[in-house]
């Protein structure tokens, strides 16, 4: 493979803990149900709002996801500081071969400074996050986006994320895969896509290495 794309949050990141502190503070403003981490690891789903609506138990309206959205992102951005790389990013960068990229779901104007200021700049030939005002929706369109960016066909391209959206996102423009076990996603279920699983970053960039 010649190029590889980063996921961010949960993969890079490790910032399952305020994603699920900032999930809570969400569900608290609609007076919803408190969640644990390996609930959440369990149940997290895309659309966002599919997810907020199974735990509820209930549809939602585009406004009161689009409230949800805010006041998740609130919480998350008060703890973000706290947050730190995975502790195998820095080496995971470093022994990767090709060109690398970083594709996220956060929003773009928030996303470059913090990956600037962990010094991964320099690791990257593009950043991109949500230029969207509300996101929640598949990466497919975006890693569609991000790859005609770069001029990097799809099949030279190996995407490493901690979803089943990421892996469904890279099937779809018919790049390679590899998920991490150590984000958003229990390890059951990103076994169950068929798909390499790693459970360090240094072990997913050796799978993407021999795909």
């Amino acid at each position: 493979m010649a190029h590889l794309v980063w996921d961010w949050n949960g993969t890079l990141l490790d910032d399952l803990a305020l994603v699920v502190d900032a999930t809570n503070a969400s569900l608290a403003t609609v007076g919803g149900p408190i969640v644990t981490t390996s609930e959440h690891r369990r149940d997290f789903r895309r659309p966002v709002s599919a997810y907020y609506a199974y735990v509820l138990g209930r549809d939602l309206t585009d406004e009161e996801f689009a409230r949800l959205d805010l006041a998740f992102h609130d919480a998350y951005r008060a703890g973000l500081e706290g947050c730190d790389l995975a502790k195998d990013a820095l080496d995971a960068l470093s022994a990767w071969r090709g060109t690398q990229s970083l594709l996220s779901m956060y929003h773009h104007h928030e996303l470059v400074p913090i990956v600037n200021r962990y010094g991964l700049d320099v690791h990257l030939s593009r950043v991109d996050g949500l230029r969207d005002r509300i996101g929640g929706g598949s990466k497919l369109p975006h890693l569609r986006t991000h790859l005609a960016a770069l001029a990097v066909p799809a099949a030279e391209c190996v995407l490493i994320g901690d979803s089943v959206d990421d892996a469904e996102a890279a099937a779809a423009v018919g790049a390679r895969v590899v998920l991490y076990a150590g984000g958003i996603t229990e390890l059951d279920r990103l076994r169950e896509t068929g798909h390499p699983v790693a459970t360090t970053l240094v072990e997913a960039v050796d799978y993407a290495l021999a795909a």
